[in-house]
């Protein structure tokens, strides 16, 4: 059944969004999932007999919509928006938005699709809200030798660019489906991608990209003192050259002791 076709060509009457509504505020971050919250029954008394009919609109485009067990989604949100039917029925007809994109953003109106007379079709306005998605941004410590694993937080992530703190130019550093190599390793289950092996060099500003050249996340890198192997070997040597002090000293003490 293909609800956004039927449903433009039979709705009538729809109601208009009250001038004095406000948005709900939702904000969450790339890659998350997001309720936006709804309730049918507090502008619907009962439901139809033929189950509830619910749309969901990022004006002027149909994001979902559903009645009973037959749904239609946009192509953008193909696969990460549903109305649960067992909440759908009780009243809840809020809309799950999984692995949230930048592109996201913006607002969200839902409405109740109620029959009319002469068998047409209306919308009862439900409730508006105010989607933001941001960017993840993050701060990293580490040594030279360190292997860096950069989170790339959703399967719609692209790409990857790198500035350094010596320029002001951006390089692409990796792509998704390049293959791995000694440096650069994408995980073959996780939305994570290993820089092995740090130097200096490295330090500086790295971006997650989606398929938009929208922002997924920004990353500060810091290279600082010597590596955690080389503080390991100092610290060795330390406690070495302090054992063998001992033992000097011991061994004079002991001669004293004798004179």
């Amino acid at each position: 059944m293909f609800l956004q076709g039927i449903l433009i060509g039979n709705l009538v009457d729809s109601s208009a969004l009250p001038s004095t509504a406000n948005p709900v505020p939702v904000m969450t971050l790339v890659g998350s999932q997001v309720v936006l919250p709804c309730s049918w029954k507090d502008s619907q008394k009962e439901m139809a007999e033929s189950g509830c009919h619910i749309q969901w609109m990022s004006p002027p485009y149909t994001v979902f919509e559903q009645l009973g067990e037959d749904k239609w989604q946009a192509a953008e949100y193909e696969g990460r928006v549903e109305v649960p039917l067992e909440k759908l029925n009780s009243g809840d007809c809020s809309l799950i938005i999984k692995d949230v994109q930048i592109g996201d953003t913006g607002k969200y109106e839902s409405f109740i699709v109620v029959d009319g007379v002469r068998s047409q079709k209306s919308r009862v306005f439900i409730q508006s809200v105010k989607l933001s998605v941001t960017d993840h941004k993050s701060r990293k410590d580490l040594y030279p030798g360190d292997d860096l694993v950069l989170e790339l937080y959703t399967p719609h992530s692209f790409a990857v660019v790198f500035q350094s703190r010596d320029s002001s130019e951006w390089v692409n550093l990796w792509k998704r489906g390049d293959e791995n190599n000694e440096r650069m390793e994408k995980h073959h289950q996780l939305e994570q991608l290993t820089i092995k092996n740090l130097q200096y060099s490295d330090e500086g500003i790295y971006k997650v990209l989606d398929g938009d050249d929208l922002s997924v996340s920004t990353m500060q890198l810091y290279i600082t003192g010597e590596s955690a192997a080389s503080c390991e070997q100092y610290a060795a040597a330390t406690s070495s050259c302090s054992a063998l002090l001992l033992s000097v000293l011991l061994s004079c003490y002991q001669i004293l002791l004798l004179h």
